[in-house]
């Protein structure tokens, strides 16, 4: 047999170059993915987020004011009623606040049949639930009424409880 030259050893990738290059392009795929999250699903998300921290805050100024102050949904967004409007800054709940995505319906779960949330002055509160839902997806808010609002995503089927 007869000696083998430099340039005949070197063809081609080895197994473990292969893997690498395999498992590179794998992760890249799976950031993609991620990167392309649904819009729908974000925009829900920032609107859950934003209606926690608005019910905080009228929860805290209706204990701090000692006046009882209501959160009321409609198609087009919502209002807090009893809020003071005194100081009016760009923090204030004073006034009709739009949903961010013009498609986000709302419903009040608990307590049924309810028209708005009272979110004070007493520490205790009956337990209160909201949905919002844009698209298929639902998100719900809520509070047992002794803890913080919070963000629970409903199940297919089941109510669920913050």
């Amino acid at each position: 047999m007869p000696p083998r030259s430099a340039a005949d050893a070197v063809r081609g990738f080895t197994l473990l170059e292969l893997l690498i290059v395999v498992a590179i392009v794998a992760l890249a795929t799976t950031g993609v993915s991620f990167a392309l999250r649904d819009g729908r699903a974000a925009a829900l998300d920032r609107e859950a987020l934003r209606l926690v921290a608005m019910l905080e805050s009228g929860r805290a100024q209706s204990r701090t004011t000692g006046v009882a102050v209501r959160w009321r949904p409609g198609d087009d967004g919502f209002a807090f009623e009893g809020v003071s409007e005194r100081g009016v800054s760009t923090e204030s709940l004073a006034g009709h606040r739009p949903w961010l995505d013009p498609q986000v319906r709302v419903r009040i779960v608990a307590p049924a049949g309810a028209g708005a949330l009272v979110l004070g002055p007493e520490p205790l509160l009956p337990r209160q639930v909201v949905a919002l839902r844009l698209g298929a997806r639902e998100l719900r808010i809520g509070t047992d009424g002794i803890g913080p609002f919070g963000l629970t995503e409903a199940d297919a089927g089941t109510e669920a409880r913050p």
